[in-house]
């Protein structure tokens, strides 16, 4: 069943105000974003075991052979702990410039939780791999994977690493995984070349992507790697579909997972006007009690960042993504709370002096908030 062009939402935005929108929520059953990671560095056999390990399988059987996650190399430091480790990813930019500030160590970050300082037990940058879901968005009013916007974003998936791992999912009023992670590129392209027609009368179902999205990653996503999704938009507010879970419990769902959520945002046209619109109208709505899901505040919690420009351009804006992904610190803690009460506890991530003096006023993109272990 069709759900309602995104141009109509101005009326349900009027009627939201005075009739709230009923939501229609399910309790999804996630795990939470910290997870036991064995290591053992020097064995290679039991580090691709746990690559492979939880694979959905999604592909055919004459492309999951050449769909598999090859081992972790060597150089990837791989923990081996009998406790729950907090992972976290941090961006440092200087505030001024958003250029990339590297080299720094370990001592020169400092790690909270609720307020508590933390031990910073894991330390490094670039070395682990990453999986990269790619969410491409198939509805409402403008097609934003354009020709311009599939080569950039084929362009984008060649320049990972070989141990990187990708898969591609579409998105309008249902969900569909056109591939499965892999590492093979050429199934990747492939997967990018058969993306499904546009389709006008279709919505942005946000919430039923998101709540997919961090399924999907959990199962599926590399246990020793990062998780990232990258949602390729031109709409990054929507209404929820009343036929799916809630935004709130998609939302949760995403931070659960522990994926670092980016978006990329081709400027066309009535791309401005549209997503404007859509604000606007959301806005509104929320003073009627109509719930809608914002990938702009996914991406701020998650220490992730939105990045747009017109399509000719966006080769360089894959390309200033992808570095970002790469230049991102890897902190790992054991929380000095010891309670597995499956509460949302506050993150928050510092550079101390001396580096944050020599580099200047500095920015931290990372992660808010993790669900703790039950």
């Amino acid at each position: 069943m069709k759900h309602r062009n995104p141009t109509l939402f101005l009326l349900v935005t009027l009627l939201a105000l005075i009739f709230p929108i009923l939501l229609f929520t399910s309790d999804r059953s996630v795990t939470s974003q910290t997870r036991e990671r064995r290591v053992s560095s020097q064995d290679e056999s039991k580090s691709n075991n746990d690559n492979n390990a939880g694979k959905m399988p999604a592909l055919p059987t004459n492309e999951k052979d050449a769909g598999k996650t090859p081992a972790v190399p060597a150089m990837a430091e791989v923990l081996k702990v009998d406790v729950d480790l907090v992972t976290v990813d941090a961006l440092v930019l200087q505030k001024n410039t958003a250029r990339i500030v590297g080299g720094l160590k370990k001592d020169d970050f400092l790690l909270y939780e609720d307020g508590a300082k933390q031990e910073i037990t894991h330390f490094s940058q670039d070395s682990l791999p990453l999986s990269v879901l790619l969410l491409i968005d198939r509805g409402g009013c403008l097609d934003p994977f354009g020709d311009k916007v599939h080569h950039a974003a084929v362009e984008a998936v060649s320049r990972l690493k070989p141990v990187d791992e990708v898969a591609v999912m579409t998105y309008h009023d249902t969900t569909r995984l056109l591939q499965g992670f892999t590492s093979n590129r050429m199934l990747i392209e492939n997967a990018l070349n058969r993306i499904p027609p546009h389709d006008e009368e279709a919505d942005h179902c946000l919430n039923k992507l998101f709540a997919d999205a961090a399924d999907y990653m959990i199962r599926a996503g590399n246990p020793v790697g990062r998780r990232v999704i990258v949602v390729i938009t031109g709409v990054t507010r929507n209404f929820d579909c009343l036929d799916g879970p809630s935004g709130k419990s998609a939302a949760q769902a995403i931070y659960e997972s522990g994926s670092v959520v980016c978006g990329i945002i081709p400027k066309e046209m009535g791309q401005g006007l549209e997503n404007g619109v859509m604000v606007w109208a959301t806005r509104m709505g929320k003073l009627g009690g109509a719930p809608y899901l914002d990938i702009e505040n996914l991406a701020n919690e998650t220490g992730g960042e939105l990045l747009s420009d017109k399509p000719e351009n966006l080769n360089a804006t894959f390309q200033t993504l992808m570095d970002h992904l790469r230049s991102r610190y890897n902190l790992a803690f054991v929380s000095t709370n010891k309670k597995r009460d499956g509460t949302t506890r506050k993150l928050k991530i510092d550079v101390q002096s001396p580096a944050a003096k020599s580099e200047g006023k500095l920015v931290v993109k990372a992660r808010r908030s993790y669900v703790a272990p039950r």
